[in-house]
């Protein structure tokens, strides 16, 4: 498994939650020196674990095929496009499959791609479709279609002011102007793919032992047609001692 030396934000600092804020639409999607080992990963878990890694409810498949499109016109530098067929930054080669867009997505970006809409008469966003490949102590399966406070539980943090706050991302969020905020997570295990279920704050590792340090640089981006609220995150694991030194 490969590594990140760096991440695109400032650790040194921070702000309170949400701790979110506007970002370039042309730097939504990233490519960083881990991509190659990454893309393994995700491709190795769609092949052998897709049903834990994968959901799609039927109420989410226009904004999959959006998404799909959407992804393919705002993807970064290194990707080659001929066709139905899109030459990946590492080389890897990757048929688009319209009948699989969320599977498809999963092949092509680092990002775990979550797709959250809100139908008229619902109070919240609901968790209708994703690929998650790496989630840090979550089960899809368990929340998929799902409103927003029910997602987040057992987090302590995320109490009534928070959730009202994130709705209210969720519901101001517009069209080619993304939001991004980025977490802390401390580790004792460098494995991507570790969906839990954390049942409270007692299940993290101790910040003050842990030997890898653990980030998700998460979006929102608003898709133009269905509205839906795409939750992209970008996951970047370090070593203990890299990531003290950035946040000196």
């Amino acid at each position: 498994m490969t590594l990140q030396e760096r991440v695109p934000f400032d650790l040194s600092t921070s702000r309170p939650l949400p701790n979110i804020g506007p970002v370039a639409m042309s730097d939504w999607l990233l490519v960083d020196e881990a991509y190659a080992g990454q893309m393994a990963t995700r491709e190795h878990l769609l092949d052998t674990n897709r049903d834990a890694v994968l959901a799609l409810s039927e109420r989410a498949r226009p904004a999959a095929d959006e998404l799909l499109g959407f992804v393919l016109s705002h993807l970064p530098e290194g990707f080659c496009r001929d066709g139905e067929r899109v030459t990946r930054p590492d080389g890897g080669q990757v048929t688009l499959d319209r009948a699989d867009p969320m599977g498809t997505l999963g092949r092509l970006v680092q990002e775990d791609l979550c797709l959250l809409e809100k139908a008229e008469g619902e109070a919240e966003h609901v968790l209708t479709g994703a690929v998650l490949c790496f989630p840090a102590g979550w089960r899809l399966a368990q929340k998929v279609m799902r409103p927003l406070v029910e997602i987040h539980v057992p987090i302590p943090e995320y109490d009534d002011v928070i959730a009202a706050r994130v709705q209210r991302l969720f519901d101001g969020v517009q069209p080619g102007r993304p939001l991004m905020r980025f977490n802390r997570l401390w580790y004792d295990d460098p494995t991507l793919f570790q969906p839990g279920p954390r049942r409270d704050n007692d299940d993290r590792s101790d910040p003050s032992t842990a030997a890898y340090f653990r980030s998700e640089r998460q979006c929102l981006v608003r898709l133009p047609e269905t509205r839906a609220v795409v939750f992209s995150i970008h996951t970047y694991v370090m070593e203990r001692a890299r990531a003290l030194a950035l946040s000196a």
